[in-house]
């Protein structure tokens, strides 16, 4: 019976309440009944297009596809029936007969929704011809290739850059057997407005659309004999590797990863987590400097590759609001190639930077060509969390048994300032703890700001930092960074400071990270990155030895000549 916008149901043969609104595959996931999908994103609005979840309702009406028709009361839902069996077969076989037969090479090999859902439902054969379309890849751009022939049309990636992200680089084209998913006027990612944020890769369920593959490019570098080749891992990576070598979702090895990367060959192992603090260092004085200064505020973090390419884009009237600093893969990769090389003693020419982070924009940011101050490129090749883990399992390396060694010094020194980076708010939250010391001289009490955490899309705190109430807000996800941009654009955001972060989640969610990301992983994520924060001895940017021998040895001081030079960089207005 319906009692406080509560619905009862049968569900073959079990009584099942739930909530007013929900869909039938809500309600049978409550009563402990699994349904097959593949339309369907748990994360996304659903469109129910692939017709594998179809359900008799009701018997003797025409089958309903579970994962949108709603719940009504006394609703009588059987999905296991012969025609529903049989119905769900042909569709399969249908959408397998469009897809190339593949499996073995593709990189969603053992990792794809499609071929999971062929081997429960045991399809030996298909009961139609095979009648796939040629199609180029698209791999214009140095983030993301798109691969038409393996699309099955799903048009999960449509609604994730569309929902997630509000960018709507991808739609559908032409009708019926000839629609096709891309840009639209069929152009290159590239000659479009793509963020590379990756997104679309998750929400994926097959290898139409994957990260470029970088791997030969680094055997190449550890196999040459002239290349001193040094490798930096970002804040998420100590979460994600761990989940990409099947150790849970939420596990942390951060001196496993460190273990691993020595076992591939290379010559040092250094840590983001650095560069994450020396970011706070010149991002809080670029602060303090505004503030006290009367610079443009609100400032904006600078941090998110994505975000940046994103607000080139649609708010270019808006760049001056961006914090100047560059990234710390960004500020890692110049200071590799000059303090580590003069300290060092090694040509900058034989150093080779290999990033492995969360994120696939990171390698377009990479190629940017302001990001060669050191004279060369700064990062020579970026990695995500997917390229490590299969380059670790080509060469047989048993992570889990790995034991734990430390990074290498200097450039290996961090704090848990610089690991809560991999969090959304966590960049807000580690540069408000070295503010207030630049702000007031004094340390602050209670580092754990609990207004910056949480998956909750836009966040507003006030943090008072001497006698300046400072007003924060905080966004992930780039439809999320709208909202705040719109804000800053009509006058109506009176923040000193924001962080916005391209990927829902932060870089825990990055397009690199393993698959499936969804809201659920990447909240577990978060908790390892924080309990990461909690276990460092140090937890503040500016307590950093390491980065205060760089200024003492190397750079001056906070916003200086050198830093400048090294450190901050400018932004393009961009077409739309």
């Amino acid at each position: 019976m319906e009692n406080n916008n509560k619905v009862t149901l049968k569900i073959n043969g079990i009584q099942v309440t739930v909530p007013a609104g929900s869909t039938i595959l809500e309600a049978a996931k409550i009563a402990g009944i699994n349904i097959p999908t593949l339309c369907h994103h748990p994360d996304l609005e659903t469109s129910g297009v692939c017709r594998v979840c179809v359900v008799e309702v009701n018997k003797g009406r025409p089958l309903q596809a579970a994962c949108v028709y709603k719940v009504a009361e006394d609703m009588e839902v059987e999905t296991a029936t012969p025609v529903v069996r049989e119905a769900r077969r042909l569709n399969l076989e249908l959408i397998l007969s469009r897809h190339p037969q593949d499996c073995l090479s593709c990189v969603r090999n053992q990792k794809c929704e499609l071929q999971d859902l062929a081997e429960s439902f045991h399809i030996e054969e298909i009961s139609f011809p095979i009648k796939g379309k040629a199609y180029e890849k698209d791999d214009s751009n140095p983030s993301v290739v798109r691969d038409q022939e393996k699309c099955i049309l799903c048009r999960r990636c449509i609604e994730a850059c569309i929902q997630l992200q509000g960018v709507e680089a991808l739609g559908v084209a032409n009708r019926g057997a000839d629609s096709t998913v891309g840009p639209f006027f069929n152009k290159p990612l590239q000659d479009v407005v793509c963020t590379f944020c990756g997104q679309c890769i998750h929400a994926c369920p097959v290898g139409a659309i994957y990260e470029k593959d970088d791997t030969a490019r680094f055997w190449e570098a550890v196999a040459a004999p002239n290349k001193h080749v040094v490798v930096q891992t970002a804040p998420a990576i100590r979460v994600g590797l761990a989940e990409e070598m099947g150790m849970g979702v939420g596990s942390l090895a951060t001196g496993k990863m460190v273990t691993a990367l020595r076992r591939l060959g290379v010559d040092r192992v250094f840590d983001t987590d650095f560069t994450a603090d020396l970011t706070i260092i010149e991002e809080g004085s670029e602060l303090v400097e505004r503030v006290t200064g009367g610079g443009t505020l609100p400032m904006i973090t600078s941090c998110s590759p994505g975000w940046i390419k994103f607000c080139e884009h649609y708010y270019p009237d808006l760049l001056d609001h961006l914090s100047t600093c560059k990234s710390p893969q960004q500020m890692f990769g110049a200071l590799a190639k000059t303090y580590y090389a003069e300290k060092s003693g090694i040509n900058p020419k034989d150093i080779f930077v290999v990033s492995i982070m969360p994120c696939t924009a990171k390698k377009f940011e990479a190629t940017r060509p302001e990001m060669h101050d050191s004279g060369h490129q700064d990062v020579d090749v970026v990695l995500t969390t997917r390229e490590l883990g299969r380059m670790l399992r080509e060469v047989g390396v048993q992570f889990a048994e790995l034991p734990e060694e430390e990074f290498d010094k200097p450039l290996g020194i961090s704090t848990g300032a610089g690991a809560i980076f991999g969090a959304t708010g966590g960049v807000m939250e580690a540069a408000l703890r070295t503010a207030y010391v630049l702000v007031t001289g004094q340390e602050l009490e209670e580092i754990n700001l609990y207004d910056c955490r949480g998956l909750t899309g836009v966040k507003e705190a006030v943090v008072p930092v001497g006698d300046l109430e400072v007003k924060i807000a905080i966004a992930h996800g780039l439809a999320n960074a709208r909202k705040l941009m719109d804000m800053v654009r009509k006058g109506e955001a009176d923040y000193h400071f924001i962080e916005i972060m391209a990927c829902p989640g932060g870089c825990i969610g990055g397009g690199g990270q393993p698959v499936p990301t969804t809201m659920a992983s990447r909240d577990k994520r978060i908790a390892a990155i924080y309990r990461e924060d909690e276990r460092m001895v140090l937890r503040k940017s500016h307590e950093n030895e390491a980065v205060k021998a760089l200024y003492d040895e190397f750079l001056g001081k906070p916003l200086g000549e050198k830093s400048h030079h090294l450190l901050h960089t400018k932004y393009i207005p961009r077409e739309l």
